[in-house]
């Protein structure tokens, strides 16, 4: 018997939120156990790949193509972009794709004589031992706190949006594994998106009180946002952004922001649910417990496709310790989960 190495467990339902064409098209209740060679490991966002031969029962050579985290959390469990190399010996289980195509979902992986390969540990969850005394600052969602939805990204929203009858229809319509999925083009997920992927991807604040701005920056596919808070006013309804037009003012100790004018977007909640010129989100931040955390709380509504709107908080960390990556989707890697 081999004898293998842990390398990591890259279980998918340990990372809630960072998911990014979502566990559609793929056997979530079925477990495949291979063993191969490594011939290439990709360490792009929005996801890594690992590509692994092995011999099928019938004697012939198959590649199975692996999907990974992406490289924001994977770096944080300490994998490199060497940490698979081609002709590495490797044990994998992975969740099969329904449609019985060689990809997978990566489970774990283990590496014969993988030493010294087991990732760090991740950063706590407790607070730190510095405080913000503003919103300046790196912050992530506190994951102790947060309920884990199967699938991830897309089971929240599966969970937590009720739909219109058009937005049903639009759902239905919707192949998540085609070039119809925006991802696949390396065009990322409008707000609330980073708010609910910031279990996985940090946020960072920036306030300029001189200039009456604040940016807010997410890992995810580096988006970031301008909020006024100047007092003025959202433009026309013709003038509309990818990030939407978002403006603030503070009610005592919280800041206001109110997001609207968003681009038509085909999946934003990457459940096939699209969202259009009436999209409109608004949110609270506020400091709390002697600024080593933040609450936060959005509230989305869309009546062309969401029947409610959707209310949802949670509590950020201040986490000025944790390093930034840059996300530089690579379209090679963001089309690659396409049949």
């Amino acid at each position: 018997m081999r004898r293998y190495a842990l390398l990591a467990a890259v279980c998918l339902a340990a990372m809630p939120v960072a998911g990014h064409h979502s566990d559609a098209g793929m056997d979530v209740d079925s477990i495949v156990a291979i063993e191969g060679s490594v011939t290439e490991f990709a360490f792009r966002n929005p996801h890594a790949y690992v590509l692994v031969e092995t011999t099928a029962a019938n004697g012939e050579s198959m590649e199975w193509t692996l999907q990974m985290g992406g490289v924001n959390g994977l770096s944080r469990r300490g994998w490199r972009a060497d940490t698979l190399t081609a002709g590495d010996q490797v044990a994998v289980r992975l969740h099969p794709a329904e449609d019985g195509r060689p990809y997978g979902l990566l489970e774990s992986i283990e590496k014969e004589g993988g030493l010294g390969l087991t990732p760090a540990a991740g950063a706590p969850d407790g607070p730190v031992d510095t405080a913000a005394t503003t919103l300046t600052g790196k912050w992530r969602a506190d994951r102790s706190m947060l309920i884990s939805y199967p699938g991830g990204f897309d089971g929240f929203f599966h969970a937590q949006l009720k739909l219109t009858e058009q937005g049903l229809a639009a759902q239905a319509a919707y192949d998540p594994l085609s070039a119809e999925n925006p991802e696949s083009t390396c065009i990322g997920r409008p707000t609330p998106s980073a708010f609910v992927s910031s279990a996985g991807y940090l946020l960072e604040f920036e306030l300029d009180e001189d200039r009456e701005i604040l940016f807010i920056r997410s890992e995810y596919f580096d988006e970031e946002r301008t909020i006024y808070l100047d007092g003025r006013e959202h433009p026309g309804a013709d003038e509309r952004f990818a990030t939407g037009h978002s403006i603030g003012w503070w009610e005592d100790d919280t800041l206001i922001i109110d997001t609207a004018n968003f681009t038509d977007h085909r999946s934003p909640y990457q459940i096939g649910v699209p969202s259009g010129p009436h999209k409109h989100v608004i949110e609270r931040y506020r400091l709390i417990e002697n600024g080593t955390r933040m609450g936060a709380e959005f509230m989305l509504e869309d009546p062309e496709y969401i029947a409610e709107p959707l209310v949802h908080s949670r509590e950020l960390v201040y986490s000025p310790h944790e390093e930034m990556f840059r996300h530089n989707c690579d379209p090679e890697a963001a089309g690659r989960f396409i049949r």
